[in-house]
């Protein structure tokens, strides 16, 4: 590095030298051509007037014939000029080159930094406790990196060996989508490059776009996988690192940079030999077959590129310049920060359509999981991240209902206060409740999530200290008010309950055989047990009068 250092430094000295050369002919140039023509000028008149004219004409205003020096001068002059401007430029670039290094040797040296920083904090956290009570006060370890000393002598630095020896991780993500842009559909392309540290923390990220259409012909999603890849290679190599691990989503592609499956078409060919010579130029560089969900650094980036290149600028009443972007859905032209994202898939839609897909999702009793409104996509929706559309009462109603249909029946459990009755898991509850109440599990004592209140699990009323539940139902024969209510209610509506799970069952139609959300059969008429799908007990299975009813409803649909 320090010879390439001195190489520039040299190069830079002859073009300068050059130019002050070319400066200098110039300048010569031009008086000695402003010479000749002086005497020239004067040789002319000397001549003219020594001849004898009929017709008196002034000396000062003869027009001087053009020359074929003028021509040669003017021509030397306009070469003279080019070279100078193509040194000029050069010298810009070379500047610009210039800045470009001293800018990558500050984010190499910032790399260093940070990698010899998160080993010295592993470092820390692995010291005894005792031996750190009594040195903690003692511990450092300076970077010693490339501040300050050339670049030769930095690749030999502690920092830089630490650098050498950690495999780095690079994800890239090539997308193709076809999307509209007001009234016209076009298909583009992007790519994605995240570079990482070993822990997954992001060092280095990048996103362009990508020529959709090369010599004539539309590139597919593994051409865009392999540009992308490569640019990640590039990437890793210009930030300097030695080891690196590229990591895959799609299975074919990684058969292919395994060698395992030959690519058959010859553009693939290209890019996967492209990929194979760069992989050589690094001390260890493998591949890496992952799921989509863990490119989700190099996915989000190319899906931002791709955002980039269907969105166009207007202007605003106020004279401010708004970009705006075409909904898929309605077509209308909306502002982008009108539009919502879809964390799995990054699919984007106008507010106004999100909020009903949400809400009919909602009205017709599926809104325990929305998945993304576009065609075949299984991406779920955070209901958390729909605030910027949704009112905030429907975001705690489908909140609660997602969370309901996450925890399994017999693992459900209430907060008996009536200000809080959160819901919760039986064996999160037990552990939440284990770190401050030994016993907790022989006595049913719990400790609400939500309220940090205890309650007994077992007799579903708050905590009743110095009593078990033996005693406390035995000074406590009446039940609640409010299960005293539910009691009445399902003896006048003729529900029953699972004997189970304690959930009321109602008998709309159909045959007494029933089967409750947890799994156990029992008759509607006397409660008893259903076994290897036969009854225990006497009852008639069904009554005539709940299949005329569901006959009816039919004919009336």
């Amino acid at each position: 590095m320090a010879d390439t250092m001195d190489d520039d430094d040299y190069l830079q000295e002859v073009v300068s030298e050059q130019r002050s050369e070319l400066l200098a002919a110039k300048t010569l140039f031009s008086d000695l051509d402003l010479a000749f023509q002086l005497q020239l000028q004067e040789a002319m008149n000397a001549s003219l007037d020594s001849k004898p004219s009929t017709q008196p004409s002034p000396s000062r205003n003869r027009v001087v014939p053009k020359l074929e020096s003028e021509d040669s001068s003017s021509a030397l002059d306009l070469a003279t000029t080019l070279m100078l401007e193509d040194i000029a430029r050069f010298a810009m670039e070379f500047k610009d080159r210039e800045q470009c290094h001293t800018e990558m040797r500050k984010m190499k040296e910032e790399l260093d930094r940070r990698i010899h920083d998160q080993n010295f904090a592993t470092y820390i956290r692995n010291v005894p406790e005792d031996e750190w009570r009594r040195y903690g006060d003692n511990y450092e370890k300076p970077y010693s990196g490339s501040s300050g000393s050339s670049s030769s002598s930095s690749s030999s630095s502690p920092a830089r060996v630490c650098l050498d020896s950690e495999i780095f991780r690079v994800y890239s993500k090539g997308l193709i989508s076809e999307e509209r842009i007001r009234d016209m559909k076009v298909r583009v392309a992007a790519i994605g490059v995240a570079v990482c540290d070993p822990k997954d923390n992001l060092l280095f990220e990048k996103m362009m776009p990508l020529e959709s259409v090369v010599d004539g012909k539309e590139i597919n999603s593994e051409c865009a996988e392999l540009e992308a890849l490569v640019e990640g290679l590039n990437v890793a190599l210009i930030l300097g690192l030695k080891n690196v691990t590229f990591f895959c989503a799609d299975y074919m592609l990684y058969q292919y940079l395994t060698g395992r499956v030959p690519p058959g078409a010859s553009s693939l060919a290209t890019l996967v030999n492209e990929v194979i010579l760069l992989q050589r130029r690094f001390t260890y560089c493998n591949p890496s077959l992952v799921t989509r969900n863990d490119m989700k650094f190099a996915f989000k980036l190319a899906r931002e590129a791709i955002v980039s290149q269907i969105t166009w600028p207007t202007e605003a009443g106020n004279g401010k310049c708004l970009k705006k972007e075409t909904c898929i859905i309605c077509f209308e032209d909306v502002r982008v920060d009108q539009m919502f994202s879809v964390d799995g898939c990054l699919h984007r839609y106008c507010f106004s359509c999100m909020k009903q897909h949400v809400e009919v999702r909602l009205l017709n009793g599926n809104g325990m999981k929305v998945n993304c409104p576009h065609q075949g996509c299984t991406s779920g929706i955070n209901i958390e991240s729909c605030g910027k559309f949704l009112e905030p009462k429907v975001i705690e109603i489908m909140s609660q209902r997602i969370k309901e249909a996450s925890v399994p029946i017999l693992e459900k459990v209430y907060c008996p206060y009536s200000r809080c009755s959160a819901l919760m898991s039986k064996s999160e509850l037990l552990k939440y409740t284990e770190a401050s109440f030994i016993g907790a599990e022989q006595s049913g004592a719990r400790k609400c999530m939500k309220c940090n209140q205890f309650f007994c699990i077992n007799c579903k009323v708050p905590w009743h200290y110095n009593l078990t539940c033996y005693d406390y139902r035995k000074s406590n024969p009446n039940p609640r008010p409010d299960e005293t209510m539910l009691k009445s209610l399902a003896s006048r509506k003729l529900w029953r309950q699972c004997v189970k799970c304690n959930n009321m069952v109602e008998l709309a139609e159909g045959c007494y055989h029933i089967t409750c959300r947890c799994g156990y059969e029992f008759c509607y008429i006397c409660g008893a047990p259903w076994k290897n799908k036969k009854g225990t007990c006497t009852c008639p299975i069904w009554d005539e009068r709940n299949i005329i009813r569901d006959q009816r409803q039919q004919r009336r649909r």
